[in-house]
């Protein structure tokens, strides 16, 4: 079932995948919520007019600019080892910079135990133009290795920075090469707590020196994307993707909403692809009986939701509605509900006697099922292998490897293969590798949430 919106702009839709078949004294609904947009020029979603020379967030004629980009740098003493990583790492960042679109509004932090703006420097975010662009690429020949690592610091100087313009797309990507060893971990999640929803942000770890928990957890907390970088060279092309990537972006702060009815509870809300991402206790509430799942800024995407509703027996022939799934967005002026959805979608169940169709479960829900199993046994499945219980660890990948390839995860199947050895797929019969490079270990470790679609 699909319910499409009619507003022009921008096409969103929400498709819903369930067996709405429960057995007499059922009560829990499983639904995977495709969620689809096209585009069509939102808010930051047309190119957005130069600024001549004016270092600052608005276009020619005053209107503020629609999207701003931070790039956090470390630039801490362990960049210098070897020295090509820090080369390597002002490439990549003049990389990002020639991928932004004209009238983007945009700033570079060099991160230690302290944050520097390295461009433009005065406190605010610099519109980009061919002009700007060439000021912040020279600026970047001043970095250089030496401190410490704050990286809460970091991310709240790019908040600062952001909150000078007035833009509706902020988006930061943050380079890391080693461990948050200058902030305490409390302070850390504390900075994260005050940034979420405020800005996005993409992290990456470069080498193999830096704590996949910590880089994983900024995404996770700023709805961004993490990953690994092992080799420095590497760089360039993956900052250029990312920032394509954001300069996609035309849509901002777009949240989940369930409504649900009397007597009826959500139990979780997970985003499922392209990786899993658990949200259930980010919700908002947003009136009687609904709540808002943050999802962060759209470009032409889909994604995927795996949401579970409890709902009261009923008897048999008896049907409800379960939840009302929408996409909303806050209002401009921040005043007042939300306007119209941008797309809605229903999650229903019908009780029957039916035993075929009670038991039967949709190929949306078990795959899902499958991929969000898959990131949990990697994640205890490596874990194990750290504390050194074999058996577990063993155990753990087996499933693993036997759920990767019975999904058609490829990647994730090609990654565990650098960890054990794989005598029966099919069966999760494996052996741990005597011997695993450190990058092998932190890729699979990082990559271990991406998930695959169902296949055609």
């Amino acid at each position: 079932m699909a319910l499409f919106s009619t507003s022009p702009a921008p096409r969103f839709s929400v498709e819903v995948h369930q067996n709405e078949y429960l057995p007499v004294g059922g009560h829990e609904v499983n639904a995977i919520i495709t969620v689809t947009s096209a585009g069509g020029g939102a808010e930051g979603g047309s190119p957005i007019p130069a600024s001549g020379s004016t270092p600052d967030a608005s276009d020619r004629d005053g209107s503020p600019a629609r999207a701003a980009v931070v790039i956090m740098v470390d630039c801490s003493g362990s960049m210098d080892y070897p020295p090509t990583k820090m080369r390597h790492a002002r490439d990549a960042t003049a990389a990002a910079i020639d991928t932004l679109r004209d009238g983007v509004a945009f700033a570079v932090v060099a991160g230690t135990h302290k944050a520097v703006e390295v461009f433009p420097g005065d406190g605010r975010l610099a519109t980009a133009d061919p002009l700007t662009r060439a000021r912040a690429k020279e600026a970047l020949r001043g970095l250089s290795p030496g401190g410490g690592t704050a990286i809460g610091t970091w991310l709240l100087l790019a908040d600062l920075l952001f909150d000078s313009a007035d833009t509706a797309i902020r988006h930061g990507i943050l380079l890391t090469d080693g461990r948050n060893e200058h902030e305490e971990p409390e302070r850390l999640r504390m900075v994260l707590d005050a940034c979420a929803g405020r800005f996005t942000c993409d992290a990456r770890g470069v080498g193999t020196d830096w704590e996949v928990a910590e880089v994983t957890g900024i995404a996770s907390a700023l709805l961004g994307t993490a990953d690994i970088v092992a080799d420095p060279a590497g760089l360039a092309a993956d900052f250029t993707r990312l920032m394509e990537a954001v300069m996609g972006k035309e849509v901002a702060d777009v949240s989940l909403r369930l409504w649900t009815p009397k007597g009826a509870e959500v139990a979780y809300v997970k985003q499922v692809a392209p990786a899993v991402e658990d949200l259930t206790a980010r919700r908002v509430e947003a009136g009687p009986r609904a709540g808002d799942y943050p999802t962060g800024s759209w470009g032409e995407e889909s994604r995927d939701y795996h949401v579970c509703v409890r709902v009261p027996a009923a008897e048999v022939g008896q049907e409800m509605l379960a939840a009302r799934i929408s996409l909303v967005q806050p209002r401009p002026d921040g005043v007042g509900s939300p306007p119209s959805p941008l797309a809605q979608g229903l999650v229903r169940a019908v009780w029957t006697d039916d035993l075929a169709a009670s038991t039967a479960m949709n190929p949306q829900v078990a795959h899902y099922t499958g991929q969000a199993e898959l990131a949990q046994v990697i994640q205890q499945g490596m874990n194990a292998r750290k504390s050194g219980n074999i058996e577990q660890a063993t155990a753990k990948l087996g499933r693993a490897v036997q759920l990767a390839t019975a999904s058609g995860n490829e990647d994730t199947a090609k990654l565990l293969a650098k960890v054990v050895d794989v005598v029966d797929a099919a069966a999760g019969t494996v052996r741990l590798k005597a011997k695993v490079a450190e990058a092998d270990e932190m890729t699979l470790e990082t990559r271990s949430t991406k998930t695959v679609r169902v296949k055609k």
